[in-house]
Parts: C-alpha cells; sequence; structure tokens
C-alpha cells in the first residue's frame, strides 16, 4: 500500500507552487527536512477545546460525508492537528490560529453562537466569506485549510481505499477503456 509522504508527493503536485509549507516540509521538499511522520499522540498540542470542535466542524463542510465517509470518519482533524505541530512554524499556524478566531468571531456576531454550533449552512456561509477575503486573513486561512483538508483526506486509508479505486499494480494497458466503467478515480 501507498505510504503516506507518497501520497503527500501526489497531493502536492495537485497544489503546485501554492502549496502550503508544512505540506512541502512533511512531503520532502525542504532540503535537510527528511523526518517520520507522526503517527502518535500530537505534541505540543495545537487546538484548545474549542478549536478542535470548530476544525472538526469545518472538515466536515469542506469534504462532507456522502455515499463515501467524510473528513471526520477519515481522522482530517487531527492530521490538521499533527500537520501544525509537527510541520508547521509559527507564522503557518497564526494563518490557521488567525483564521479561525476570525471565523468564531463572525459567527458570534452573525448568528449569535459559536461557529461549531452554527448550523451547516451557516459553516457553510462562513467559509464562503473567507474564501472571498471577507474575513480578515480569511483567504490565505481559506486557502491553508482547504489543502489540509483535501491532502488530509485523500492522504488517508479512507480517501485512498473508498473515494477512490485503490490498485498497487494495476492490470493490463487497455487504451481505449471506457470511463463509465471506471466510476471512481485509481490510486496507486
Amino acid at each position: 500500500m501507498i505510504d503516506r509522504r507518497g501520497a503527500l508527493l501526489t497531493m502536492a503536485a495537485l497544489f503546485g507552487s501554492q502549496l502550503f509549507a508544512p505540506l512541502a516540509r512533511a512531503a520532502g521538499f525542504v532540503p535537510g527536512v527528511r523526518t517520520p511522520i507522526n503517527t502518535g499522540p500530537v505534541s505540543p498540542p495545537v487546538f484548545t477545546p474549542d478549536q478542535r470542535a470548530l476544525v472538526t466542524a469545518l472538515c466536515e463542510r469542506v469534504m462532507p460525508t456522502t455515499d463515501t465517509p467524510g473528513a471526520i470518519a477519515a481522522g482530517v482533524p487531527d492530521y490538521i492537528e499533527h500537520m501544525l505541530s509537527d510541520w508547521a512554524v509559527d507564522d503557518d499556524r497564526a494563518t490557521i490560529l488567525d483564521g479561525l478566531a476570525a471565523i468564531e468571531a463572525r459567527s458570534r456576531r452573525d448568528y449569535r453562537a459559536g461557529a461549531a454550533s452554527a448550523s451547516p449552512e451557516q459553516q457553510d456561509a462562513l467559509l464562503t466569506l473567507a474564501m472571498n477575503g471577507a474575513l480578515p486573513g480569511g483567504a490565505a486561512f481559506f486557502e491553508n485549510f482547504r489543502q489540509l483538508v483535501v491532502t488530509g483526506y485523500f492522504t488517508s486509508e479512507i480517501g485512498i481505499t473508498q473515494e477512490r479505486e485503490y490498485l498497487p499494480v494495476p492490470g493490463r494497458y487497455d487504451g481505449a477503456y471506457p470511463y463509465s466503467s471506471v466510476n471512481k478515480v485509481f490510486s496507486a
């Protein structure tokens, strides 16, 4: 099976030159940085319990559960905290933490409730504000957060085996294979 660093390299190609720095470090694009990816407990913790609840809610809005499991089932909130703890420098973490604070403040102002407990439609509206740069630091937050969610999801076991069709050794070459019989994107 593909290892997480290999999957990160594949995801890095998707994001190109706009790759969030912690992802580049974890994928091995930064010279001299080649340490094992931590799969144990996060040390030191990055999020407060309220921030963790918000990250969890927003992850599910970016990669929701449909006919396949979503971001929460794939462990994306833990992945994000690992990335920020193990691979991010202070400025990288600040982009995410400041964005979470801006979303929380806007939710309390507009909905009189914390963003984690807002309705899915309200959370979508908050993420849209961030994406469109209508929140302080929102555009940078959204782009980096989205990269973390998508990368965390598609490098997880669920993302590789359930969302995509995992073929460790693809079968024969067939240049005229009909896409209608694929139904999923292949990963290897």
